[in-house]
């Protein structure tokens, strides 16, 4: 992820912008591409943020593109994340994807999965 501009004023939470490039490895092969909006507050670990990015990718074998959703919000350091795929944002072998995917941690290191249904049918 790399900043992109950050929005501060003295009595406001401070927004940012970032730039998100990921490359999936595994069942999910692929990369992706997208934009990420965060607000921190002045309460130490609260802060929330959105993002959209389209994944291109092979997935078991089929081909294509797909949008997630993600939106998420630290509550004075818990969170709590959704990401999910856009509903019929899929495209070639993989229209008619659905499903959300979960963000793990550890060794300072991210992993994803996703839990998905793929119906061909349009």
């Amino acid at each position: 992820m790399a900043p992109v501009g950050v929005d501060e004023h003295p009595d406001t939470a401070p927004l940012g912008r970032m730039s998100l490039d990921k490359t999936f490895h595994g069942d999910l092969e692929g990369s992706s591409r997208g934009e990420m909006l965060t607000a921190m507050t002045r309460v130490e670990g609260s802060a929330g943020y959105v993002a959209i990015e389209r994944v291109s990718a092979t997935l078991h074998g089929r081909t294509g593109t797909f949008v997630l959703q993600h939106s998420g919000t630290m509550t004075r350091g818990a969170p709590q994340l959704s990401i999910t795929v856009v509903p019929d944002s899929a495209t070639g072998e993989l229209t008619g994807l659905a499903g959300a995917m979960s963000i793990g941690r550890a060794d300072g290191k991210h992993s994803y999965e996703l839990t998905y249904t793929l119906d061909s049918a349009e």
